[in-house]
C-alpha cells in the first residue's frame, strides 16, 4: 500500500513538472495567476485570503489560480522565483515582510508582472505595482464605532459594559499598515469618546492565535467590552476571546463576521480582492501600471464591513456619526494620522 501511495505521488509529481515547463508549448492561451502568501499562510481569515480571493476575480477573465504558502521568511524569494519560472503571467506577493523579496524577484524576471499587497513600488522596476492602502480611514471608521458604542450606547446590548468606559486593539506585527490601522483607530475614539481608554498591545506575531487570544483576555480583565485587532492569523485568537467572554470584536483586512458572528460586530476592510482583481484586468487590457497605486474612501477601497446582525442595534446616531466622518475624510475636514508621532497627545 505504502509503496503505491509513493509510485501515484512520484507520478503527480513529475507529471505536474512536465505539465509547467511545457506550458507555453501544450496550452498558449492557459494564463496563471499566482501568490506566495506570507508567513501566516492562507486560512488566516485576513490579508492572505484576501488576495486568494482576488486571485478567483481574475478566473472569469481566463486565469488560473495558483498559490504557494510561505512558512518562513526564507521561503519568499524561492517561492516568488519559482511561481514566475513555472509560467505565472503575475505573481504576487503578500504582506509588508515581503518587500525585499518581491523586488529582487521581480528584478532576476523582467518578463513577468508582480504585485505587492502592502509594499510601494520602485522606480526600477517596470513589472511592478505597489499595492497600499489607507487603513487608517477603516480605522478611524472603526474607532468611532467602538468609541460611542462602549460609553453612550453600552445600553444597547448586554455584551457592552455600561459602567466601564474601555476599548482595545490588539496588533500582530509593529509594522506601516498595522500602525496605520491602531492609530486610526484611536484617533476615532477620541474623536467622540475623549474619555475613553484605549488599550494597545503589540504581540509581535501574525500566526500566534493563541498569543492573540491571551492578549485579548487581559483587556477583558481591563474592562475592555470591545477589542479591534489587526493582527492577521494571531488575530483569531482576539475573535476568539471575545466570543468566550461576550464582548465585541471588530474584525481587520475583509469581513470577518462570519468567524464568529454572534462577536464580530463590523470589520475594519480593506478591498484587497477587488484590487488584486483590477491588476488582472489591466494585464487583459495591456496597460498594466507600474509604481505605486494607493486606495481609500475615495476609491472605495477601504471603509466598514456591515453590521449584519448587529444592525439593530447599532442606533442610528453610530450610523450618522461613521457617515459624518467619511465625509469629513473625503472633503478634508477630518485629517486622520498616520502613525504614533502625530498623536502623541492622545496616547495614554
Amino acid at each position: 500500500m505504502k509503496k503505491a501511495l509513493v509510485l501515484m505521488l512520484l507520478f503527480v509529481f513529475v507529471s505536474t513538472i512536465a505539465f509547467a515547463g511545457g506550458r507555453p508549448e501544450a496550452d498558449p492561451d492557459r494564463r496563471i495567476a499566482a501568490m506566495a502568501t506570507d508567513v501566516g499562510g492562507l486560512g488566516d481569515q485576513s490579508f492572505n485570503d484576501g488576495a486568494y480571493q482576488g486571485l478567483l476575480l481574475g478566473e472569469p477573465l481566463g486565469f488560473e489560480a495558483r498559490v504557494v504558502e510561505s512558512n518562513q521568511q526564507t521561503d519568499y524569494i524561492p517561492n516568488l522565483s519559482g511561481l514566475a519560472e513555472d509560467g505565472a503571467e503575475v505573481v504576487f506577493a503578500v504582506g509588508f515582510l515581503m518587500e525585499e523579496a518581491v523586488k529582487e524577484a521581480a528584478r532576476m524576471h523582467p518578463d513577468t508582472y508582480f504585485g505587492g499587497i502592502d509594499i510601494g513600488g520602485a522606480d526600477d522596476l517596470d513589472n511592478f505595482q505597489g499595492i497600499l492602502y489607507r487603513e487608517e480611514q477603516s480605522g478611524y471608521l472603526a474607532g468611532i464605532v467602538a468609541g460611542l458604542m462602549t460609553n453612550e450606547h453600552a445600553d444597547a446590548s448586554p455584551r457592552l459594559r455600561a459602567d466601564r468606559n474601555v476599548v482595545g486593539v490588539v496588533l500582530g506585527m509593529f509594522i506601516p499598515p498595522v500602525e496605520r490601522f491602531e492609530v486610526g483607530f484611536i484617533q476615532g475614539v477620541k474623536a467622540v469618546n475623549p474619555d475613553a481608554e484605549v488599550l494597545s498591545v503589540t504581540v509581535g506575531d501574525f500566526v500566534d492565535q493563541a498569543a492573540g487570544r491571551e492578549a485579548a483576555l487581559a483587556m477583558i480583565e481591563q474592562g475592555a467590552d470591545i477589542v479591534f485587532q489587526a493582527a492577521g492569523l494571531t488575530g483569531l485568537g482576539v475573535i476568539q476571546a471575545a466570543a468566550e467572554e461576550g464582548i465585541f470584536a471588530i474584525g481587520v483586512d475583509i469581513d470577518q463576521n462570519h468567524v464568529a458572528p454572534e462577536a464580530v460586530l463590523t470589520s475594519a476592510i480593506k478591498k484587497i480582492p477587488e484590487s488584486v482583481e483590477v491588476v488582472l484586468q489591466s494585464i487583459v487590457d495591456g496597460n498594466f501600471q507600474s509604481g505605486t497605486v494607493s486606495y481609500g474612501l475615495a476609491e472605495d477601497a477601504t471603509g466598514l464591513a456591515p453590521f449584519h446582525q448587529h444592525d439593530e442595534i447599532v442606533p442610528q446616531a453610530v450610523k450618522d456619526a461613521v457617515a459624518e466622518a467619511i465625509q469629513g475624510i473625503l472633503d478634508g475636514s477630518i485629517e486622520v494620522a498616520t502613525s504614533r508621532s502625530q498623536i502623541e497627545h492622545l496616547l495614554d
